[in-house]
Parts: C-alpha cells; structure tokens; sequence
C-alpha cells in the first residue's frame, strides 16, 4: 500500500501536462475545449483524492511501513537526495484532506469559470498546484517538500496574475512573489545548515538528530525554517501579501488562501515538532508572532468592507493562533486547528460569491452604522482602515533602501566603471567589411568614413579599436580589395612556380641523389 504514494502527486501532475499540451497544440481550445479539460482534471483529482484515502485508510488499520523510496536523485560525495515519502501519521491524514478540498474546489471551478478566456489556463495551474501540495506533504526529504512549496509559490503567482492585462494584479502578483522568496530564502538556509550538521536532509533524520545537537545549532536551524513558514502563512511582519493576494479568481483564492496553501507554513511547523521542542528561543518566537499577528488581523478585519478581505485577515488570524499553539507545546491542538480551519475556511471562500448575491441591494443605516464603530478612538479606526501602514512601511524599510542601492550602482558603473575601462562601440553601429566593399561596387556612400570598423573608449576601448582596425586593414587590402585587382593572379603564378619544383624533385635523378646524401649522412 505504501507504492500508492507515488500516484497521489502524479495524477494531477499528468493532468496539467495533458491540458498544457493540449492547449499549446490547439487540440484543447476555446469553449468547446472546456469539457474536454473539466473531464481530464476532474477525473485525475478525483483518482488522486481515492488514492490519497486509501493509503490514509492502510495506515489507521496498521498496514503501511511508514516511509518509501522510489530511488535516488542526487548522489554526490555524502550528499544523497533520494525521491522518498512518508506513508504514516500526520502527512497522510493532511494529504487525504487535501486531496478532498482539491476535488471540491475544482469541481466548484468548472462552472464557476465558464466561458472564462483562460479557462485552460486556470485549471492547467490549478492541477499543477494540486500536484505540488500533495507532494509538499508527502515528500520524506527537504529537497522534495521545497520542490512542491516552490511549485506551489509560482502557482499562486500565475493564479494572482490571471487577469494579467490588470496593472493592479499583475503588480499584486508581483509583489506577493518577492515578499515569498524571502521565506524561501530562509528555507534554503535550513536545508543547509541541516545538511552541514546532520549530514542528511531527510526530515526523520533531522528529528532523530536533534537531540544530539547543540543548541545553537537546533536554533539555528529551528529560526531558519520559522522564516520560511512565517513568509508562506502571512505571519507579521509579511502578513501584508495576503490581501494583494485577493485579485485571483474567488476558487484560486478559496484553494490557495483559505483551505490549502496558506496553511503550509504551520504544516512545516509541525514536520519539525522535535526540533523546536528543543530550542526553547525558536518555540518563544513562534509564540509571540503567532500572538501579534493574531491581535493584529483581528484588529485590521474589524474595519474591512469586502468578504475577500475580511476572510482574509479572520484567516491569517486563525494561522497566528496555530503557530501561538505551537510555541506554547500544544502541537496536536495545532494539528485538529488546521484541518478544522482548512475546512471551514474553504467553504466561506466558495460561498463568497453567493453571499455577494444575497446581499446585494442592501443597505445599513447610519444608526447602525454609528453603533457598530461605537467609541472606536478616530486614531484606532484610521489605523486600521489602514492596515496600519503596514505596506507603506516595507516600502520605506526595504523597497526603497533596495532602489536607491540599485540607481547607485548604476550610476557608479555608467559613470565610472565604462569611462575608466571603456568599452567597444555597439556592433549595431559597426559596418562589416563585406557591406562596405558592397557599398563601394554599388556607388553607395552611407558612411563618410568608411575605415573606421570600430570606436571606442577608455583603455578597453581603444586597444579594441585599434585591433579592429589592424584586422580591418589586412582583410580589406589583402584579401577583399584584392579580389577585383593582382591577389588571384600572383596566388596562380606562386602556385605554377610550385608545381614545377615539387615535379623536379621529384624526378629520378634528384631521388638518387637525396638517397645518396642520406646514406653518407647516416655512415
């Protein structure tokens, strides 16, 4: 039952490489091409949720061995990055509910999207992530679950950005993308420091290790994968992606921000429950930034007028009472937390736009209005209308110190580095040898100064140029301009005197000779 792993991740990954070449070659394509994609996708999410229970079933009634290895990928010194998966615990009953609100969503998609102009699109990401997820819960090494959380990151980027002739969502995506790959960055950093000091990057060696690290290393490596779960669950100080993420399509943003994806970061969390339970600072962080984001989102979505945006923080709210759960030792209350909120929160987002139906054309009152802000200090409400200035501060922070280093550099190398070096004229502005000689046959005259093949500037430069008009000088005089003139007479007439002396020496009595003078040589 184990060998099932494999096809779990593999469905939905077959499916997107159907539908995108399907698509790519005009076999799948414009409304009527939309069954055809719906059936592909749908029956291979539907196999891979089966699938998914299956294996969750063999493993309540005690019938898997807890891991698999399909082979290895990587082998290099002591580096071993094998393709393996865990087939028992808390992976398996996270996949299997996965798999089940990936079928949903997407079944909720097929309708939803009608004769939408990217519908192929959307469901060849859609697949792509499903297949990306599975494997980011599955996989037994930190090559693998990287490989499904950066799959899964360029995913949310496309699906953010599918209304891609918006500038509003396509710099949203943008924005979201950055802000993810400083958590990946921190993910990075884990893998190393793991493999530096464990010697593997399987995640059962990790945890089996960590009781024989030191604590700064545990630490280490403990802070280093809180950054990358704190940038993928939108904890402070990234919490802000979150509501840029919102431009995507309403199953996009259900799937990604409110069932799936968002909870990935508290997953990592509990993947590596031993190593926090021994670094006492990593498990205090993860408190206290659960609790800050937590006060924080509650705060911001009391004054948010739109569902997407009032889910939004009640989400990233409930994600900073998980990680508040981790730091204070209560890991399986984390672990119900997150497959309860997956659940609840992925059917508020689908039933968003119904909510929106309902609702529409109706109205509050002032009264009511003025009863719901209360005495709401002015300052307070401002703030979190605001979000308090939570973006405007990363810009100043980061943004703008980042641009400002840019536009120096650019400067120091326009200004300083290219006049002390110099550098050769572009090619597009040097005419070749063989259009200047056609210039010259033809009449033309498009460059006045036709014997100058190259300018430039500085030392660089001018060692260029002069080598270019060394090289120009021989091929335009001995080689192009001798064409039409004397060059292929004299190379006839060497050539005659040539072949007359190789045939006198090679006349018999010549030959005699040569034999002669070797053999008084040689005595």
């Amino acid at each position: 039952m184990d060998a099932l792993v494999i096809l779990i991740p593999l469905m939905p990954l077959s499916a997107a490489a159907v539908v995108g070449l399907g698509h790519l070659f005009g076999f799948i394509d414009g409304e009527t091409g939309e069954s055809i994609t719906a059936d592909i996708v749908g029956w291979a999410i539907t196999m891979s949720c089966l699938l998914a229970l299956a294996l969750l079933g063999a493993d309540l009634l005690g019938k898997n061995t807890g891991t698999y290895t399909l082979g290895h990928w990587l082998n290099s010194d002591t580096l071993d990055i094998p393709v393996n998966f865990i087939t028992t615990g808390f992976h398996v009953r996270l996949a299997a509910l996965f798999a089940v609100l990936l079928a949903l969503v997407i079944r909720f998609s097929m309708n939803y999207m009608h004769r939408e102009a990217g519908y192929h699109r959307f469901f060849f990401m859609l697949s792509l992530f499903s297949s990306a997820m599975l494997l980011l819960v599955l996989s037994g090494s930190a090559v693998g679950t990287f490989i499904g959380w950066e799959i899964a990151g360029l995913s949310s980027y496309f699906l953010i950005a599918y209304a891609y002739d918006r500038p509003v969502a396509a710099a949203n995506a943008t924005r979201v993308f950055v802000t993810n790959r400083i958590g990946d960055a921190g993910f990075i950093l884990g893998i190393g420091l793991t493999y530096a000091w464990v010697g593997s990057i399987n995640w059962n060696d990790l945890n089996a290790a960590a009781a024989q690290l030191s604590s700064g290393e545990v630490t280490a490596i403990a802070l280093s994968f809180s950054v990358a779960a704190f940038a993928k669950s939108a904890q402070l100080p990234f919490t802000s992606w979150l509501g840029r993420a919102m431009e995507g399509p309403t199953p996009s943003s259900a799937v990604f921000y409110g069932a799936v994806m968002v909870h990935a970061g508290v997953y990592l969390i509990i993947l590596l429950r031993p190593v926090f339970e021994y670094s006492t600072l990593a498990m205090a962080v993860l408190a206290v930034v659960g609790l800050i984001t937590a006060v924080y989102s509650f705060v911001v979505g009391l004054t948010q007028t739109d569902v997407k945006s009032s889910l939004i923080f009640a989400t990233s709210g409930q994600l900073g009472l998980m990680f508040l759960e981790c730091g204070l030792g209560f890991w399986q209350l984390a672990g119900w937390h997150l497959c309860a909120h997956a659940v609840v929160r992925g059917y508020l987002f689908l039933t968003a736009p119904s909510l929106m139906h309902n609702v529409h054309g109706l109205s509050v009152d002032s009264s009511q209005r003025k009863a719901s802000v209360g005495d709401t200090p002015a300052w307070r409400y401002v703030a979190s209308v605001q979000r308090f200035w939570l973006d405007p501060i990363t810009d100043w922070a980061l943004v703008k110190p980042v641009r400002g280093l840019a536009h120096d550099l650019s400067y120091f190398d326009d200004h300083i580095v290219d006049r002390v070096m110099g550098g050769a004229a572009p090619v597009i502005q040097a005419i070749s040898s063989l259009a200047q000689l056609e210039e010259q046959i033809v009449g033309a005259k498009l460059d006045n100064d036709a014997d100058k093949f190259a300018r430039g500037s500085g030392l660089a430069g001018k060692l260029t140029e002069w080598t270019a008009a060394i090289l120009h000088w021989f091929e335009d005089r001995l080689v192009l301009r001798g064409i039409g003139k004397d060059t292929i007479k004299y190379g006839r007439q060497l050539g005659h005197i040539a072949n007359k002396f190789e045939q006198s020496v090679l006349r018999p009595r010549y030959l005699v000779l040569f034999v002669l003078i070797t053999l008084l040589v040689a005595f």
